[in-house]
């Protein structure tokens, strides 16, 4: 099955690291890492191929690569809490804060490619199109907007009735839903207009797609839900925590789907779900950090995150641009180290001081 690794942050500035070691009798979660990585609470996590991307309340996305185990730098251009974080494949990480910025970073150099004030208010949830020619993101100033990541520019700017939390696009990139406290919206990328609503019994924390018709819901309360996009209707509930579920991640082995969650009880849990009978769910492992949970990445080396060939090919026939997403280069500012922070036994590992050097264009 390959490697997976569950990388999950919280509110005491720790970001902790697991393995996932799948048995036919038994399943096993081992600590990989752990690291004081901010100084402020963890607001979000990301894992690409070969990095780690973490932002929190101090302002601050660290960076970690995963193929040498070390520390890898820090980026410094947000002022406020750095929101939501996204990787689009090896080539770029999106992040949104609460400066109503949105920035778009290239992993080869680690600069910043363009800066966009994206919202009046926050920057609450942003999302990539499979295909990497569109983004999607929402804000505090009751706005969703797409934007072209071909120019950088804005494509489309909807007035929706409440500032919205979370934006997430499917898949294969036909739908995209719209979090506003405890209702989602459904939206077709045809039509750009709703398709569906969900209404929930708390506020929604985590939406996470199984398959593209099926969205597991989590919200301020110890269970899950999972909804048939085509009928609109819940087909599996279950109890996943003692306290409120705060993230949640998937992957795929085979014909399985592995859903991962994280609560403020401290608990990581990997749930075994059937796409085929998605009414039948059941706890593969699980492992108490200790800590208050608040963000929950999976990295896979290599090919384990990309999209199946049938998901590009039809991504890319709802999209049509003949430049690739690059953007013009605008001010960054990176801040480049040497540490180890993954260790086995949970120590850390530094090499001898250098000056660090910061970058501004």
């Amino acid at each position: 099955m390959g490697e997976v690794e569950v990388v999950a942050g919280s509110y005491e500035q720790i970001v902790f690291g697991y393995r996932v070691c799948p048995s036919e009798e038994e399943w096993r979660i081992e600590p990989v890492f752990t690291h004081h990585a901010h100084t402020a609470s963890l607001s979000a996590v990301a894992a690409s191929e070969q990095f780690i991307a973490t932002g929190s309340k101090d302002e601050t996305v660290q960076l970690y690569d995963m193929n040498t185990r070390t520390e890898h730098g820090a980026l410094l251009h947000h002022n406020g809490t750095v929101s939501c974080l996204e990787f689009y494949g090896t080539s770029h990480l999106l992040s949104g804060g609460e400066d109503g910025l949105l920035c778009v970073w290239s992993t080869k150099t680690w600069d910043c490619l363009k800066t966009i004030k994206a919202h009046m208010g926050h920057v609450t949830s942003l999302s990539v199109h499979p295909s990497g020619k569109l983004a999607l993101s929402v804000g505090t100033d009751k706005k969703l907007r797409t934007w072209n990541l071909i120019d950088g520019r804005s494509a489309f700017v909807k007035n929706i009735k409440q500032d919205a939390q979370l934006v997430l696009w499917s898949p294969v990139g036909d739908k995209y839903v719209v979090v506003m406290h405890d209702k989602l919206d459904i939206y077709s990328l045809e039509s750009a207009s709703i398709t569906g609503t969900l209404a929930y019994q708390k506020r929604i924390s985590s939406i996470r797609f199984l398959k593209n018709t099926l969205l597991a819901v989590a919200g301020d309360d110890e269970y899950v839900k999972v909804y048939d996009l085509l009928s609109e209707k819940c087909i599996c509930e279950f109890r996943a925590h003692e306290n409120r579920v705060k993230a949640m991640d998937s992957f795929l082995i085979d014909e399985l789907c592995v859903l991962v969650t994280a609560s403020n009880d401290g608990f990581i849990k990997l749930w075994k779900f059937n796409l085929e009978s998605p009414e039948v769910v059941c706890l593969l492992s699980q492992v108490n950090t200790t800590a208050r949970l608040t963000c929950l990445s999976v990295w896979r080396p290599k090919t384990g995150r990309e999209l199946s060939a049938e998901q590009i090919t039809q991504s890319a026939s709802m999209l049509s641009a003949d430049k690739e997403a690059l953007l013009s280069p605008t001010s960054k500012r990176v801040r480049n180290n040497t540490e180890r922070v993954v260790s086995k036994h949970f120590s850390i590992r530094k090499s001898p001081k250098k000056n660090k050097k910061q970058k501004v264009q």
